[in-house]
């Protein structure tokens, strides 16, 4: 496979150690990109603090459920890749605000069905499609409209965007492992609540209205 790649000339001139500093400097230098990445970072955070719990509630009562049952509720976080596209063209269509706004807002509400989920699989079931779908819209908005800073720098751009966002994902199985030791299903979702609406607040707080100056 290595041989039969085509061979493309590289379209800047940095070294290995320059191409990393100009990372940093990107996020020094563009609010936009630093709003974006802290977006995605609380985003995912969400996305791990349901998903490294969820199978504590479902092997313990009243579920029981056995790992091979527990495996196929990863096909209902599959759907989330469903979200993608049509969070895509409403960014093209420049309607990145309304596709965030309307992302955040679902990712909190999921966790209404999600606590449900306690006792009814039907309503976890909704509270992890709506949470992945949303989860998937916000992160494809988040790069539709970084990439469009520089598009002469989207591997600089993904690599700090995706260092941010794997931070949150890390953070967020931290907080979930740690809910769920003290307080159990309830301490998951009020802790999925909680950075819901740190996301949402952030967001309501400014960093949109900067987005739409810019």
């Amino acid at each position: 496979m290595w041989r039969g790649l085509p061979k493309l000339k590289s379209d800047t001139h940095l070294n290995y150690p320059q191409l990393l500093g100009s990372v940093f400097s990107l996020f020094i230098h563009d609010k936009l990109l630093r709003t974006r990445a802290l977006l995605g970072c609380l985003t995912f955070a969400n996305f791990s603090i349901l998903w490294t719990s969820m199978a504590f509630l479902l092997a313990a009562p009243p579920f029981n459920y056995s790992e091979g049952m527990i495996g196929l509720f990863g096909l209902a976080g599959a759907a989330g890749a469903l979200g993608a596209r049509p969070a895509g063209g409403f960014v093209d269509k420049g309607k990145s605000h309304l596709t965030t706004t309307v992302g955040l807002l679902l990712l909190l509400l999921s966790w209404l069905a999600i606590w449900l989920g306690h006792t009814s699989v039907l309503a976890l079931i909704i509270g992890i499609l709506v949470l992945d779908l949303t989860v998937q819209g916000v992160h494809i908005t988040n790069q539709t409209v970084i990439y469009r800073l520089h598009p002469d720098a989207r591997n600089r751009l993904t690599a700090g965007y995706m260092t941010s966002y794997f931070i949150g994902g890390a953070a967020g199985s931290l907080i979930s492992a740690s809910a769920w030791q003290h307080a159990g299903w309830i301490g998951v979702c009020l802790a999925g609540v909680t950075v819901a609406l740190f996301n949402l607040l952030i967001w309501w707080r400014g960093f949109h209205r900067q987005e739409a100056v810019n």
